[in-house]
């Protein structure tokens, strides 16, 4: 099980970790930044430390509970950003990056195609990482090592893809080089699980911008959101055993002691020592699709990340459409005709009424889930998939913001006790 810091644990580490961020290869638009030498992507105040938000004049402020180091609230079809706290600070990521794994690799590969493991392959997987079991010399389909990837978070399932894909420096190149087409000039890649290295850091703001990228697709879509899979274990072809998996977004399948959370479908989480708990999530709500990061909660309950994620969740449902954006999620380069976006205009001011709990006035402790509206079935935006009662729904793969839309019922299945991955670092 992972180790639960205190908060006497958290300045020792941060300043560790800081300083691997400092001394690390970081990529040229991360190191301008670090120097204020560029204006913030997506909007000058996403920029500026501590909270940014537009509250006040009815608008409520944000939870006054949160104690993450970064966090984000986005809507995932406009990219309006609802409210942020230093959105652009770098971090280590932990699994979350595994989230440009696959947005960078999921269409390479056919869903049929065979994989087989060789020990080499796996020189790489870092001391305790979270695995889903892949055995040496024997074949998975793709669509396996994606189970692997997005519900075990299993390091040896990354590795597997990236053996496919030419190996590790080929991928990593591979992902740099998407999170440059994204515009996430805070994401540096080392390696391609998450697992803490010298130098990967990403921030909320590009993590939330890498989560709607890969939305679009559908079989990212499909994965993000399927609560549990049979994994193939001993044997081969029909006398083949099986075992089940289980998704370890605690908002999606719910944990001892944290229900899960009405209309939330994906995306993922992570965890190491550096990076604490990490987590992307999506949700529709009313018609509404929110995207919410949050980054190393203060706190020595596991499940704050996930407390958190849900109490922006409810803030950002009851503010959509009212608030005023303090920045946006950038659009690609590639469907940029002048180069990298500029800030959102209207954004130079100071926020009105920033929440209480902004800046060094953080108070740890947990958010209660009370109070979250049914997911009804109105519309929902592309980057959901949603589950029915009977099991999972998959939306169709459409554009962007010219899709078809679907309902997405609130009921999400409950946990199976069998064979829960174990978390560990690199999750």
């Amino acid at each position: 099980m992972p180790f639960n810091r205190s908060s006497s644990f958290r300045t020792p580490v941060r300043a560790l970790v800081l300083s691997i961020v400092t001394t690390g290869l970081l990529s040229p638009a991360l190191a301008a930044r670090a120097e204020d030498q560029a204006p913030a992507i997506g909007g000058e105040l996403l920029g500026r430390p501590g909270t940014q938000a537009h509250t006040g004049d009815g608008v409520p402020a944000v939870p006054e509970e949160l104690t993450a180091e970064s966090w984000l609230v986005a809507d995932a079809e406009t990219g309006e950003v609802l409210a942020a706290h230093d959105a652009h600070q770098p971090l280590p990521p932990a699994s979350t990056i595994k989230m440009l794994f696959a947005d960078a690799l999921l269409p390479k590969f056919d869903r049929d195609d065979l994989y087989r493991a060789q020990p080499e392959h796996f020189a790489d997987l870092g001391p305790g990482s979270s695995a889903v079991g892949i055995d040496d010399h024997r074949t998975y389909t793709v669509e396996d090592l994606w189970h692997g990837v997005f519900l075990a978070s299993g390091n040896d399932a990354v590795y597997a893809l990236t053996a496919m894909n030419g190996g590790k420096e080929e991928t990593v190149a591979e992902m740099n080089a998407r999170a440059e087409e994204l515009q996430a000039a805070d994401t540096h890649v080392v390696n391609p699980d998450g697992y803490d290295a010298r130098g990967q850091v990403s921030s909320a703001y590009d993590l939330t911008l890498i989560a709607r990228s890969g939305l679009q697709n559908a079989d990212f879509r499909e994965y993000a959101a399927t609560p549990d899979a049979d994994f193939p274990g001993e044997g081969e072809g029909e006398d083949r055993e099986t075992y089940e998996i289980q998704n370890t977004n605690r908002l999606l399948v719910g944990a001892p002691g944290l229900d899960p959370y009405e209309g939330i479908a994906g995306v993922k989480n992570g965890y190491t020592s550096a990076a604490g708990y990490t987590f992307t999530g999506v949700a529709e709500r009313d018609g509404r699709v929110l995207l919410v990061t949050v980054m190393d909660p203060d706190s020595g309950d596991n499940l704050a990340v996930y407390r958190e994620t849900a109490a922006l969740f409810d803030w950002g449902f009851s503010v959509a459409g009212t608030i005023r954006p303090v920045g946006e999620l950038v659009r690609p380069l590639s469907e940029t005709a002048g180069g990298p976006d500029e800030p959102a205009e209207g954004e130079g001011g100071s926020p009105q009424g920033v929440g209480e709990g902004s800046g060094d006035g953080k108070n740890a402790g947990d958010v209660p889930l009370e109070g979250a509206a049914g997911g009804g079935s109105s519309g929902v935006g592309p980057a959901v998939v949603g589950f029915t009662a009977a099991g999972l729904a998959v939306l169709a793969a459409a554009a962007w913001l010219f899709h078809r839309r679907h309902p997405l019922p609130a009921a999400v299945r409950a946990p199976r006790p069998a064979r829960r991955p174990r978390d560990a670092p690199g999750e």
